[in-house]
């Protein structure tokens, strides 16, 4: 019926990684109602999708965030430092992950790099700097879809994870 907000994904190669930068706003009467300007910078490696690190901004509601992940595979480490620029304070946290992990953004384009065969299944480890999960993807089927602006086949996947989010 109306128009909630807009978002963005751009890939472009940053020397031997590939910059991914996505936007999300709220628009119009949504914005009033619930103000939301995220924007997420990830680097990550185009031949093992493995993430470098990711920057974001939030601001969703209230809430106000910036963020930085760094992924130090030579420490098998994900460092996490964010700030709440409400009340100023920071936050800096370290887990541990495996020898490759994507990110929320990354992670798009390495599920897109799968043959999502009908049926087959698919696991990797997703990081957003808290505790690595393991995402999983199930291909439940090839599909047309119809829409004003052409005529689409698409595969349906259900992504889900053992943490429960994602």
């Amino acid at each position: 019926l109306f128009t909630a907000g807009s978002a963005t994904i751009r890939v472009e190669s940053a020397g031997r990684e590939h910059r991914i930068l996505t936007t999300a706003d709220a628009t119009g009467v949504v914005s009033v109602l619930y103000h939301v300007h995220d924007v997420v910078e990830s680097f990550m490696d185009p031949q093992t999708f493995c993430s470098r690190s990711v920057t974001k901004h939030t601001e969703e509601g209230r809430r106000r965030l910036d963020t930085n992940i760094v992924f130090d595979y030579t420490r098998k480490k994900s460092v996490l430092n964010e700030t709440n620029l409400q009340d100023k304070k920071a936050k800096r946290e370290e887990n541990d992950i495996p020898g490759c992990v994507t990110d929320v953004a990354s992670s798009i384009f390495y599920v897109a790099s799968l043959p999502l065969t009908p049926n087959a299944n698919y696991s990797f480890p997703l990081n957003d700097g808290g505790k690595t999960a393991e995402a999983k993807v199930a291909v439940e089927g090839r599909e047309e879809l119809k829409l004003p602006a052409g005529t689409y086949r698409t595969v349906r996947a259900r992504i889900t994870s053992n943490t429960g989010k994602l």
